[in-house]
């Protein structure tokens, strides 16, 4: 397993590894016109490909299918129909998965040469993802770093991407490929994927969104004019028609499975299995020398001659070149070349043990220990069989420099291994902890699981089954279907108390924020919170003490402790536990410091490079701009906050999406984004929601579909709902009032009214209010709550507080005094966007007579969501560049948003944008 590129000979044999995937079984038509035999749909598919990038229309397409079926020829021949393209061409390698950025940088090298024209920081995050020099890279940087640089250098000419084996890809490149080919649309630059399928590494799992085409098996009739044509040996009709049934179609196998050992092959297992099989065959059948010759090339992943030789040397085998490469299964050359990837495995996996040890104990020895430090110590480790001290502390070391560079996968292989070979007890279960965090770090919870399994925790000290403990625990909360993450969370953290009372607290708060990420927050917070009264206590009040009073119901006691938490001086809540400060801030119906933590949250992310703090900053900033009903805004950032998770191979958060189609009134919208939560929550057993239920009572209201607003309100504000069931019981109030349920109405105002007295906040008291008033008819109630929201940013609130009031008036048969009311209404809820109340409003207005005049147009009617976020950005100052780098786009992307948005908002300039009045609506 090879290293991070380390010293100044690491890119030529990083550039040159792995080029040995070019069987082309099915290159040449019988007619001897270089076209694919029954290939014609495909061979079209690439053409229109390479001809839209030529015609400045960037595009990916990846090609699908199993082992053998004529992959890696389609891409050998889009290579030579690109005519006047600059071609750079990459290939996974099944030792390199776990190594971050590896395929990139095999793809970047040709065209590193355009680096000079990237901003020195892009050129400094290829340099730390390479490995040239040292630090931690950061993958937002990387991937815009390296589209930056293809853009450079599709400025000469048009560009080819050719990515072969991509289902080896290590994770890093995998996504940072995948963030390429969603960016390159404006861009003369075309990218070709073969990918085997069935996935069989997880690594090309980013590419799944991607255009792609199914690469199936040839047609009987194609079958026997390829086989005709290029078998070696003389066939008559029924052993060829034999074959084409055995082949089924593949390729490869038709020119394989003849040299297996006869024409009667039982047709027994996959196509790609046998054709291993057969050349496992022509393995075994080599003498000695050949066969531990080729187990060492197939050891050493880079196709160094010079590593090679030099262990065969050692080894005595040097002679047997020879007859090694007669078989067909590689040859030897400026590269070492295997026929097929499937015959660098089937020659590994058939080799001996013993074999495999001793190619890997020689390449140990002449590998550089200064310039290749990983991949010297993975083949120490795959020579050993027994444990050594010295080889699992080398391995530690590489966990450690992997961990640096981003690659969480690789440090948790390392550490696996490092494990297995600790002599020490006490050692071996550290590092098979280690492992499993870093593992569940990298997404790889059902790997992390098994390893914990491993671990006998009946003889282990307290504090190594308390860390057992809380880490099953955070792999259950991620697995569909099981509940045991707070019982063994909390576990963990009772056996914490007596050796670290903070850590114990600590750890009850990380399976509170744990149910909250991954949307099981209405069914794990209540038992979490039962655990935790058992936590030691502590001298001052401190979160922990505050959410147990607030789920205990103790609202006066707990909401003032939140406040004062969340507005320390020192150290706000907000600076460790951001989810559960957003969460809090909006259960004190405080604006202000979601606004703030909106601000921080962001300044922190970027300055960081942290795309968590980032993400969950523009969420908190699209929740307080659909709060404060600044459309254009929460949009923007929304667009940058999915620009962000596209990078990632991440999906963008749902929640302040939900949020923000719900109070807009989109039915349709709503439905589809609670679908796609409920299936995320199926597929993985996690969610990014919490408390749906208030999302749709929201909806109903403003939509006046008061049934279903009552449903949803009894479920968002039931005991088990920790967050935002208060915010909730204030559309619980208006939907019981509307459907005749004054019991349940005046049971949500008085919980409603308790959390508001409590919290003290302008906007909670205004809202309690105009409850209030739904409940008791008393106009003084509407009176305030148009009063104390005035003092508020909240104008979606302020428009309902003289929505309700004007429909009372009306109702009252004041028709002058609820027109004046409901035209306030109305113009405050159509500039923010909450088009479901607005439409209530005009209704009313309506049915007392008014005519309602058509709302101006705004940013967010006329423009898409990017092209808000380029306008807004472009508007404050920034260049094409600048706005590129924030939305993880090209320049020449932002420049035809730009042209786009020219033309719809009807101007000709930059400078035109600052005050055009469909950005300032």
């Amino acid at each position: 397993m090879p290293p991070a590129v380390q010293g100044p000979e690491a890119p030529r044999s990083r550039r040159d590894a792995h080029q040995d995937v070019r069987p082309a079984p099915e290159r040449a038509h019988p007619g001897g016109d270089g076209s694919l035999v029954g290939r014609a749909a495909e061979t079209s598919r690439v053409a229109e490909l390479i001809a839209a990038a030529s015609a400045g229309v960037g595009g990916a397409l990846v090609l699908a299918g199993e082992a053998g079926i004529g992959k890696t020829a389609l891409l050998d021949q889009a290579e030579q129909a690109a005519t006047g393209f600059q071609v750079v061409r990459a290939s996974g390698a099944e030792f390199e998965r776990e190594f971050p950025y590896a395929v990139l940088h095999q793809l970047c090298l040709p065209v590193l040469g355009h680096a000079d024209e990237l901003p020195e920081r892009h050129r400094e995050s290829l340099r730390v993802a390479f490995g040239l020099t040292a630090g931690a890279p950061d993958p937002f940087r990387v991937g815009l770093a390296a589209l930056e640089l293809v853009a450079a250098a599709a400025r000469e000419r048009p560009l080819l991407c050719v990515v072969d084996d991509a289902h080896w890809l290590d994770p890093a490149s995998s996504r940072a490929l995948a963030f390429l080919a969603r960016r390159i649309g404006a861009d003369p630059i075309a990218i070709l994927i073969a990918v085997r399928q069935p996935l069989d590494a997880a690594g090309a799992g980013e590419l799944d969104a991607l255009p792609a085409l199914a690469v199936g098996g040839l047609s009987d009739e194609s079958a026997r004019r390829l086989l005709t044509a290029r078998s070696p040996f003389v066939l008559d009709e029924r052993v060829r028609d034999r074959l084409v049934a055995e082949a089924g179609g593949n390729p490869l196998a038709l020119l394989e499975l003849p040299r297996a050992g006869g024409f009667a092959l039982p047709a027994t297992g996959s196509v790609p299995n046998r054709i291993e099989q057969a050349f496992q065959e022509r393995f075994r059948g080599l003498p000695g020398d050949a066969r531990l010759l080729l187990t060492v090339a197939g050891a050493d992943p880079t196709g160094d001659p010079a590593l090679l030789w030099a262990a065969a040397r050692r080894l005595g085998v040097e002679g047997a070149g020879a007859d090694a490469e007669a078989a067909g299964l590689a040859e030897f050359g400026t590269r070492v070349r295997f026929c097929h990837p499937l015959a660098r495995s089937a020659v590994y996996r058939a080799a001996s043990a013993h074999d495999r040890r001793a190619a890997h104990r020689e390449l140990a020895a002449i590998t550089d220990p200064v310039t290749a430090p990983d991949r010297r110590a993975w083949h120490r480790a795959q020579a050993t069989v027994s444990p050594d001290a010295d080889v699992a502390d080398d391995l530690q070391r590489c966990a450690a420099r992997a961990q640096a560079r981003g690659g969480v996968a690789a440090a948790a292989a390392f550490l696996h291994r490092a494990a297995e070979l600790s002599p020490d007890a006490d050692r071996r279960i550290d590092r098979t902890l280690d492992a499993a965090q870093v593992y569940l770090e990298a997404g790889l919870g059902t790997t992390a699981r098994e390893l914990l399994m491993t671990i006998e925790t009946a003889g282990l000290d307290d504090f190594r089954h308390a860390r057992a403990e809380l880490l099953r625990g955070r792999v259950a909360f991620t697995r569909p279907g099981d509940g045991a993450g707070p019982a063994l969370m909390a576990a963990g953290a009772r056996r914490l108390a007596a050796l670290d009372a903070g850590r114990s607290r600590e750890s009850y708060l990380d399976a509170l924020e744990a149910s909250l990420v991954v949307g099981r927050g209405g069914g794990f917070i209540p038992e979490i919170l039962v655990a935790a009264r058992s936590a030691p206590p502590v001298p001052e009040p401190d979160l922990l003490s505050a959410l147990l009073s607030f789920g205990a119901g103790q609202h006066r006691v707990a909401m003032p402790m939140l406040a004062g938490l969340l507005h320390a001086d020192r150290r706000p809540a907000w600076i460790r536990r951001p989810a559960l400060a957003t969460m809090i801030s909006t259960e004190l119906w405080d604006p202000l410091t979601i606004a703030a933590i909106a601000e921080w949250l962001v300044k922190q992310g970027r300055e960081s490079g942290s795309p968590t703090l980032l993400r969950l900053g523009l969420a908190q900033t699209a929740t307080d701009a659909t709060f404060t009903g600044d459309v254009a805004k929460a949009l923007a950032a929304l667009a940058e906050e999915a620009a962000i998770a596209d990078a990632a191979g991440d999906q963008p958060l749902l929640y302040p999406r939900l949020q923000l189609a719900a109070l807009r009134g989109r039915r349709d919208e709503t439905s589809e984004l609670l679908g796609a939560a409920e299936r995320a929550r199926t597929a993985d057993g996690s969610g990014q929601v919490t408390n749906v239920h208030w999302i749709t009572a929201l909806l109903g209201n403003g939509l006046g579909d008061y049934p279903a607003a009552l449903a949803a309100g009894r479920a968002a504000t039931a005991p088990d709902q920790l967050f935002l069931a208060g915010i909730a019981s204030a559309e619980l109030v208006e939907a019981a009032v509307r459907s005749r349920e004054p019991e349940v109405a005046a049971h949500a105002l008085e919980s409603l009214t308790t959390r508001t007295d409590a919290s003290g906040t302008e906007a909670g008291r205004g809202i309690a209010a105009y409850a209030r008033g739904l409940v008791t008819g008393v106009e003084d109630h509407f009176r305030a709550a148009i009063e104390c929201l005035a003092e508020t940013p909240l104008i979606p609130y302020r428009g309902r507080a003289h929505l309700l009031y004007g429909e009372w008036l009306r109702r009252k048969g004041r028709r002058n005094d609820g027109i004046g009311q409901l035209r306030q209404a109305h113009e405050l809820l159509t500039a923010s966007g909450a088009e479901g109340f607005a439409r209530r409003a005009a209704d009313e207005l309506r049915a007392a007579g008014v005519g309602v005049q058509q709302r101006a147009e705004r940013s967010f009617d006329t423009l898409t969501p990017q092209e808000s976020a380029v306008a807004r950005l472009v508007a404050a100052g920034a260049t094409s560049q600048e706005a590129a780098v924030q939305l993880f786009v090209s320049k020449r992307t932002v420049d035809a948003h730009l042209r786009n948005i020219f033309r719809k908002l009807g101007v000709t300039s930059r400078r035109q944008l600052k005050d055009h009045p469909v950005l300032t609506a």
